[in-house]
């Protein structure tokens, strides 16, 4: 069974309060994103499949201490996506990114990035016959 580690709902930018259709939930596995009123929408996305995470702020936005937390990721229907207008953002983005970690470790997964090779051509000799 999942365990919810946090959710929250899009707050309207001015005075911060929750008076949005859009809910966000993180999950030990998965983040959900439902969105509507009428027709509702609900998107979900592995957290292994997040390749990163950056949090920013607007003027308006720090003033009502909301931040809005930018993920990219290999999922193909979600694609990159914003968490966005959500209260205590650095600490919302540090959980996401160590949940991210976690799951990633679990599953063995690994980015091509770490698996650049990192040998310095300057170091090596070089025989010109």
């Amino acid at each position: 069974m999942e365990k919810e580690l946090w959710s929250d709902r899009k707050r309207v930018l001015f005075f911060g309060l929750p008076l949005s259709f859009t809910t966000y939930r993180l999950t030990s596995n998965r983040l959900f994103i439902n969105s509507g009123l009428l027709t509702q929408t609900q998107d979900e996305v592995r957290l292994y499949r997040i390749t990163d995470v950056s949090l920013s702020r607007t003027l308006i936005q720090r003033i009502f201490g909301l931040s809005t937390i930018h993920c990219n990721s290999s999922d193909k229907t979600l694609g990159n996506f914003d968490i966005v207008n959500v209260k205590d953002g650095e600490s919302v983005k540090e959980l996401l990114s160590q949940s991210v970690e976690e799951e990633r470790m679990a599953r063995r997964v690994y980015t091509r990035e770490n698996m650049v090779d990192t040998v310095d051509d300057g170091d090596q000799d070089q025989d010109q016959d």
